[in-house]
């Protein structure tokens, strides 16, 4: 989607604008602005179910700042994926939370829309594994803490990546 006429409702001009610098690319198929970061930018939107082209898309919540996707490919980096892993199959009380993330995440994607082809589907490895910390930090931002305890986890260790100001500025 390049223009605010083929976003979504609620979705400006600026904001389409600021998503395409943030990712270097025209935005495709949003669906709202799921969370601005406090310096007032969309960083993680809400992306349709099956995109424009008719691709099944299963990341709901897709995180659109450069700055915090840096920070997160850096813990990726670190092994944190393979240590959350391993505590999914041995802390059953984490692993039921994140089974509840996954339906969270499900309920959030049908209420937009139903795509058949990716039905039981969400992101990021849930329920059983973590396989991309990105999804667990767009899912905390945009549902909010609680809802995916990794994903808690994952905003906890990136710290206040706006802090220095906004990652792009606004035309």
């Amino acid at each position: 989607m390049t223009s605010a006429d083929s976003a979504g409702a609620g979705v400006s001009g600026q904001d389409v604008a600021v998503i395409h610098r943030q990712l270097g690319r025209p935005p495709r198929s949003i669906h709202a602005v799921a969370h601005r970061c406090p310096c007032g930018n969309p960083d993680v939107v809400a992306t349709e179910p099956r995109l424009d082209d008719g691709t099944p898309f299963p990341t709901t919540f897709y995180l659109t700042c450069p700055r915090a996707a840096s920070l997160i490919g850096t813990l990726e980096a670190s092994g944190l994926m393979r240590g959350m892993t391993e505590r999914l199959g041995q802390d059953e009380e984490l692993a039921a939370s994140y089974r509840e993330a996954h339906d969270a995440y499900l309920a959030a994607r049908t209420a937009i829309g139903e795509v058949p082809e990716i039905a039981g589907v969400s992101a990021g490895g849930m329920p059983d594994r973590v396989k991309c910390l990105h999804v667990l930090a767009g899912q905390s931002l945009a549902q909010g803490r609680g809802v995916n305890p990794l994903g808690d986890e994952v905003l906890d260790d990136l710290g206040e990546w706006w802090a220095t100001g906004p990652c792009v500025v606004p035309s």
